[in-house]
């Protein structure tokens, strides 16, 4: 169950199966007694030059995936293929000097400035660690180089993190995360921590960069709206698991998935006077369940107002609407249900 695998040249990471569980450990001995399953069996491709969104609830798996992919939090199985040199390599089969010349392409932007600058280090010595042990030569030049690309001045080399506002961390974050020239980045809700009015700031220049350095995203948010406006295609994850992929339009027009329309649904929708728009909110029912004991069949199944008995006994696999869609739904009821969208004013 893979979204759009392929062998051509547009792709540049496949993730297939991946599966990232933490083993729940108890009594004297340690002994594990069970599985967190934070990512379940995800798959899915990211093409050169596109941001691809991932969205769902708190908890559902979106960070872990993240990281999973950067090999920053060991997988338990699955792999995650990237190209290098127009042939591609599982990142999880390299050993670490492989993986170390490959880190050069793939840097993450994390969520909390404040806790991923540290406090201690001067600004010029952040953006340039990395370049640091990597060898790179002329790094001051480079450095003020990309602090003038983030929109920060020369002059802050030598000041340090606690001197800056929220939204000057995070550019220098962005900075750092540019230092080695990445080509593919993973921006872990990147402007969650920000205030509303600094977040329009750093989405604009994250798609400057992304046009000036032909980047390519896997830009992770609970925030629809940020990824409606950032992104070309999209996944909704739900308890470790990827319920629907595909461009992004098409989705919030016409989802595909109970779990997707319930996101949409509360999304603020304006008319073009500017007056709210009257829309169903549809509320989903209960908590969602314990990724360390999840439902048979279809996950969702436990909050879905459509739910079947197939629903409970039987899990759908992720596949497209039909043969020549490119919009993927794991939903047995796909066919059946006419779900409510956000469209166009």
């Amino acid at each position: 169950m893979i979204a759009e695998k392929g062998d051509s040249e547009d792709v540049l990471v496949q993730i297939s199966d991946v599966k990232t569980w933490f083993p729940i450990k108890k009594g004297f001995l340690r002994r594990v007694v069970g599985q967190v399953k934070a990512v379940d069996g995800v798959s899915l491709s990211i093409r050169r030059g596109e941001t691809v969104g991932l969205v769902g609830e708190s908890g559902c798996g979106k960070t872990t995936l993240g990281r999973t992919i950067l090999r920053l939090i060991p997988a338990t199985s699955g792999g995650v293929e990237y190209r290098v040199d127009g042939e591609m390599a599982n990142l999880f089969e390299l050993d670490p000097t492989e993986m170390f010349g490959i880190r050069r392409r793939m840097q993450i932007i994390f969520q909390d400035p404040n806790s991923s600058l540290n406090p201690r280090m001067s600004v010029g010595d952040i953006v340039g660690e990395y370049m640091k042990i990597h060898r790179i030569p002329d790094r001051r030049e480079r450095i003020v180089s990309l602090l003038e690309s983030v929109g920060l001045s020369s002059g802050y080399l030598h000041r340090y993190p606690h001197a800056f506002s929220g939204g000057q961390r995070q550019r220098i974050a962005i900075a750092r995360a540019l230092s080695l020239d990445p080509e593919f980045v993973v921006c872990d809700e990147p402007v969650s921590a920000l205030d509303v009015s600094v977040q329009a700031q750093i989405i604009n220049l994250l798609r400057t960069l992304q046009r000036e350095r032909h980047l390519t995203y896997l830009f992770i948010s609970h925030d629809l709206s940020i990824v409606q406006h950032l992104s070309d295609r999209m996944g909704v994850m739900y308890l470790g698991q990827v319920v629907e992929f595909g461009e992004v339009q098409t989705i919030f027009r016409r989802p595909r998935h109970p779990y997707t329309e319930g996101l949409l649904s509360a999304i603020p929708s304006y008319h073009a006077s500017g007056r709210m728009r009257s829309r169903s909110r549809i509320v989903l029912e209960g908590d969602v369940p314990s990724p360390a004991n999840p439902p048979t069949g279809c996950r969702f199944h436990t909050r879905c107002r459509y739910v079947e008995d197939v629903c409970r006994q039987e899990t759908p696999p992720l596949v497209p609407i039909d043969d020549s869609s490119k919009h993927y739904v794991a939903c047995h009821l796909a066919d059946k249900l006419t779900l409510e969208g956000v469209g166009e004013d």
